[in-house]
């Protein structure tokens, strides 16, 4: 298994990956669709400047995998005093016929280790039912966030 640093060119895998991540999740066409057009264009600009980041994770050069990473500005908080930022992982994606081989496991270590090189200690992540597990087995536990969408 190859891995290799996201770039631009990886816009499409992204999109992608974001898309079927929620679909595999429960969400629907009718949703997922337009999201993935916002997404689109708010990535863009992010795997250009680097401030979105990540890997892919390729089998005889076809990507099967992939996670995101980025940098939130967040105040010092009890969780982590004398820092102002959050890695924040996203997007975290194994192909179906590559399940089960430890690649979701693999991601989750190079994310940690990008972020620990980055000097940032604490880290968050939404996760959905099926990852729940795997990332409760690296330690990672829930937190006392909520949330509720604002009125239109």
């Amino acid at each position: 298994m190859d891995i290799r640093a996201l770039d631009i060119d990886d816009l499409d895998l992204v999109c992608r990956h974001r898309e079927d991540m929620f679909r595999d999740a429960g969400r629907s066409d009718d949703v997922l669709v337009p999201m993935t057009e916002h997404f689109r264009a708010w990535v863009r600009p992010r795997l250009l400047d680097g401030s979105y980041f990540g890997y892919a994770m390729l089998e005889d050069g076809v990507p099967v995998a992939g996670i995101g990473l980025m940098l939130i500005d967040w105040p010092p908080h009890p969780a982590h005093p004398t820092q102002d930022k959050r890695g924040y992982v996203l997007n975290v994606f194994v192909e179906p016929a590559h399940r089960k081989r430890g690649l979701a496991r693999e991601l989750m270590r190079l994310a940690e280790a990008e972020f620990a090189r980055r000097g940032v200690g604490y880290l968050i992540l939404h996760a959905t039912a099926k990852g729940r597990p795997l990332y409760q087995g690296q330690g990672w536990a829930g937190t006392t966030e909520m949330a509720k969408a604002a009125p239109r």
